[in-house]
């Protein structure tokens, strides 16, 4: 039997020569269009899998990621290397993830965190870093990196917010990927909204604090991973990056219980990495039923702003009376 006629696409792109299609066509697409033009024809498909394509999207995408020590990691990642790495780490996690078989493998001995922020397009931080997991003394005591030691400002073109429109700005304009990487079991996610899910700002110490978070499964339920950027008014830039996980009654998980979840996580379902950032805020919108903002269950949460004004109600330091009287009246 003939072999059936080549379609349009292939017909046009087999008469180009490969050069022009990998230096002036391939080049220019993200990593979600490469992958939808590898599904095209045979010939993008070839094109399209070059690792140097997404390494270099990679790169771009997460500039954390451009180490040479990381970059040898992903190159390494099965089944196709960086174009791998991106199919992990660029979705958000499945939302249907769950712990319910326990993995085979050992937990992670160290951990890898590749954290990029920024803000309308424009890179404010980016850092890469390694936690060793496997001590007693990590397994024990609550989870919790910290980016920043606390004397460390880092500058960013971004004027600090002050009251309700800067906050709704920053909450608007402001994307993060937090990356967490298991360097020999060659596996990672993206643990971040993308979007923050709450921006506070504190009327008196002029603090602002963006919260990105994520539901992870747990072996008896659901958690959270929650990512905090924290902008100081004295300093004017970022203080403060750091990811720590919570249960749902906010008691903070330590580092043993944290990199099990971590590990199923990586080596859960992933999304489509479609919409992320409307996936992201219909997440945090209510979908989960806890409050993000204050910890509380059966509280949906909604994206919202501190406002500046100096009112007790109003004020973050009133949060445990807050909470006492919630409790005290059933909600």
């Amino acid at each position: 039997m003939d072999s059936p006629p080549p379609s349009a696409a292939e017909a046009g792109f087999s008469t180009l020569h490969p050069d022009i299609i990998e230096t002036h066509i391939l080049t220019r697409l993200d990593g979600p269009a490469l992958a939808s033009a590898a599904c095209c024809s045979t010939t993008l498909r070839r094109g399209s899998s070059q690792d140097h394509l997404w390494s270099s999207i990679c790169h771009s995408t997460w500039p954390s990621t451009a180490s040479p020590s990381l970059s040898e990691v992903v190159s390494t990642f099965p089944d196709g290397g960086p174009r791998a790495f991106f199919s992990h780490a660029f979705p958000l996690l499945a939302e249907t993830n769950t712990l319910d078989v326990l993995s085979s493998s050992a937990p992670p001995t160290e951990l890898l965190s590749a954290v990029d922020i920024h803000h309308r397009g424009q890179l404010i931080f980016t850092k890469l870093q390694k936690i060793e997991t496997g001590t007693e003394w990590f397994s024990r005591l609550p989870f919790q990196i910290d980016l920043l030691g606390p004397k460390d400002v880092v500058s960013t073109p971004i004027t600090h917010p002050v009251g309700d429109a800067a906050c709704a700005e920053i909450l608007e304009g402001m994307t993060l990927s937090w990356i967490v990487i298991d360097p020999i079991g060659r596996r990672a996610a993206n643990l971040s909204s993308h979007k923050p899910v709450t921006v506070q700002h504190h009327w008196l110490t002029g603090e602002v604090q963006a919260r990105f978070a994520t539901i992870l499964a747990a072996d008896h339920g659901h958690v959270q991973c929650g990512i905090e950027v924290t902008w100081g008014r004295s300093e004017g830039g970022v203080r403060e990056v750091s990811l720590e996980i919570e249960d749902m009654d906010g008691m903070h998980l330590n580092g043993k219980d944290s990199v099990v979840i971590l590990q199923g996580a990586m080596e859960g379902k992933k999304g489509t990495g479609k919409n992320r950032v409307e996936e992201g805020q219909r997440r945090h919108s209510g979908g989960y039923h806890v409050n993000l903002s204050f910890g509380l269950k059966g509280k949906p949460s909604a994206p919202f702003c501190y406002p500046s004004s100096p009112d007790f109600s109003k004020d973050i330091s009133s949060r445990s009376f807050y909470l006492g009287c919630c409790v005290l009246l059933g909600f």
